[in-house]
C-alpha cells in the first residue's frame, strides 16, 4: 500500500522518525499520567521509558537539522500524526474526569 492510499503523506526518513518518536513519547506520557494509572511501579517504568523515547525524538530532530531539513511542515506532520491515530492520545494526557466537582474534565 502506497502512502497516498493509506492517507499518510510522503515524508523524508528523518520526518518519519520524528513522527514515530513523537507518538512513542505521547504513549509514554499517557502511561505516566498520575490521574490515569493505578500504581507507582507502572508509572515509574513509563517515566523511565519516557527518557529513552525523548532521546529518540531529540535524535530524530537532530538528524533533520543535520540534513538541513530546517523547516517542519506543520500540516504534513499533523496529517501524518492523524493518519497514525496520534490524536487518540491527546484527550488522555490531561487529568481524568474523576475528582473534578462535576465529574467533567475541568472548569468550563
Amino acid at each position: 500500500m502506497s502512502p497516498q492510499e493509506s492517507g499518510i503523506p510522503a515524508l523524508t526518513e528523518a520526518e518519519s522518525q520524528v513522527v514515530d518518536a513523537y507518538l512513542a513519547v505521547l504513549k509514554r506520557l499517557h502511561s505516566v499520567n498520575p490521574t490515569r494509572t493505578t500504581g507507582t511501579y507502572t508509572a515509574l517504568r513509563a517515566a523511565q521509558a519516557l527518557v529513552s523515547e525523548a532521546r529518540a525524538l531529540r535524535d530524530a530532530l537532530t538528524t533533520m537539522f543535520d540534513r538541513r531539513e530546517s523547516e517542519i511542515h506543520v500540516r504534513t506532520m499533523a496529517r501524518a500524526l492523524r493518519s497514525l491515530d496520534g490524536d487518540r492520545f491527546l484527550p488522555r494526557l490531561g487529568p481524568s474526569g474523576e475528582g473534578t466537582p462535576s465529574g467533567g474534565s475541568g472548569p468550563g
